[in-house]
């Protein structure tokens, strides 16, 4: 008894001094290193948002631009896109291994049985033979305690791992978001392109009788050669209405893809309102930090990479591994649970690497080099996110104007058309005047309408490069998770 009593207490000051021990995490503790963030945007003084008295919305961004469709699809492309569905798994799967390593951290119990039958040769000539019945019934338990942290540091390395994989999510869902919203506003630009086609053909039409009705009447300013240059604008005026036709088609299958369906499943009728501008508070650059989910997911592999040292490290230290065993053996089965037949075993194993040949060493240094690879690539994200916002308001404003420039040569062009039309019929000037006026018109028009879609592009990207209302505080702590 008192044997046993020593035996215990040995095993219980193991198990304190492997707890006090597990205390101990080895390597770099992280801290997230300074990024190269300025105090203010160089664009921003020279952009003037479309709207400042409008609130801008926070998280369904996209009801912004007041357009139907955008608020129809946007929502479906976080539940049906392939591309987020993709990365929601490797998140899931990240989770999952945070779970594994955080059972590491705790015992393994086990339990077995087992009852044996058996016939034993007999004793002597004519004597029965002799049948055995055995039977063992064991509980098991075994331990290696985390004594340097090692198994702490896997636990935060998956951790952080997972966080980046949720970040990278977010990020995948903004992208698609704002690649379906750029399509939608490319294929409501195809719309306006078309309705400004179809009414230059109407009044390519509208100049080509007037040219055929001056020519019957043998006005001068109308001979035949002017007759004809004015069917064959027409009739090139009428060929691209039809090829404008292409690209609205390939943008309608872009967006069907983009909301997760078929093409043939979805369809958009043409729209006369175009999306309006948004407004987008900028704020200042330091709010990237906590406002892209590609920063986040940047600085939460830095952290993963940090505790990958620390793991690295661990490896210099002896692990200690405890077991222990307990149940009843018996032969024959009968009266197996009896307190005679309780067996039991208690050990511990401890192993130290003595020499490795530079492994272990080679291996940190690996970590640390790892982690300052991470550190450059989260700075180098940072700078191209504050590029990519500086490109972004830069480009909406001179676009604005650029904007107000062809709204006046519209304006003139139109005018001109009016009064070359007007000198037309009064015979004052040819057609080749009406023609150039027209086709002149034409351009100005296409350029204006290609204008206000960069515009709109370039708001859409301005918010997805502030991070379309996400947070860094979204992200979970999957190590605190039970």
């Amino acid at each position: 008894m008192t044997n046993t009593r020593v035996r215990y207490d040995r095993i219980g000051c193991l198990v304190a001094l492997a707890g006090l021990l597990g205390g101990c995490v080895v390597g770099p503790d992280y801290k997230r290193p300074d990024a190269p963030v300025a105090a203010h945007y160089k664009e921003l003084p020279g952009w003037v948002s479309a709207t400042p008295s409008d609130a801008a919305p926070k998280g369904d961004w996209w009801t912004g631009f007041h357009d139907p469709l955008l608020d129809e699809l946007e929502p479906m492309v976080a539940v049906s896109n392939q591309t987020v569905r993709q990365d929601y798994a490797n998140y899931q799967q990240a989770l999952a291994e945070v779970r594994v390593a955080r059972a590491q951290l705790f015992p393994v119990f086990g339990a077995s049985a087992s009852a044996t039958r058996a016939k034993g040769a007999s004793a002597g000539a004519g004597a029965p033979h002799a049948v055995i019945n055995a039977g063992a019934l064991e509980a098991t338990a075994s331990w290696t305690p985390d004594l340097w942290g090692s198994v702490r540091r896997l636990v935060e390395q998956n951790a952080a791992t997972a966080q980046a994989d949720e970040a990278t999510l977010a990020n995948a869902t903004l992208s698609e978001q704002t690649l379906l919203a750029t399509t939608v506003i490319q294929l409501r630009l195809a719309d306006a392109d078309i309705d400004l086609q179809q009414k230059t053909v109407t009044a390519y039409k509208e100049a080509l009788r007037i040219t055929e009705a001056q020519g019957r009447a043998s006005i001068a300013a109308a001979p035949p050669s002017a007759v004809i240059t004015a069917r064959v604008a027409l009739e090139s005026a009428q060929a691209t209405l039809i090829g404008l036709g292409v690209a609205r088609a390939q943008y309608a299958h872009a967006i069907a893809v983009l909301a997760g369906k078929n093409p043939e499943d979805l369809d958009i009728p043409s729209a006369s309102v175009m999306p309006t501008l948004p407004n987008v508070p900028v704020g200042v650059p330091s709010t990237l930090l906590q406002r892209r989910p590609d920063i986040a997911a940047a600085e939460r592999t830095m952290a993963a990479q940090n505790a990958a040292v620390g793991i690295a490290v661990a490896a210099y230290y002896p692990d200690i591994a405890l077991s222990a065993a307990g149940g009843f053996s018996q032969s024959p089965l009968n009266g197996l649970l009896h307190a005679a037949n309780l067996v039991w075993s208690i050990g511990a194993t401890g192993t130290e690497t003595l020499f490795d040949f530079g492994e272990r060493s080679a291996k940190v240094e690996a970590a640390k080099a790892g982690y300052e690879g991470s550190v450059a690539a989260y700075r180098g994200t940072v700078l191209t996110a504050l590029q990519d916002v500086e490109n972004d308001l830069s480009g909406l404003r001179i676009l604005a104007e650029q904007a107000r420039a062809l709204d006046t040569a519209v304006a003139d062009a139109l005018h001109a058309t009016q009064i070359a039309l007007a000198e037309f019929q009064a015979g004052t000037v040819d057609y080749v005047t009406v023609a150039q006026a027209q086709e002149t018109q034409l351009g100005i028009q296409q350029s204006a309408i290609a204008v206000q879609q960069s515009r709109l592009i370039d708001a859409v990207a301005l918010i997805g490069d502030l991070g379309g209302g996400w947070s860094e505080s979204q992200l979970h702590d999957p190590s605190q998770a039970h």
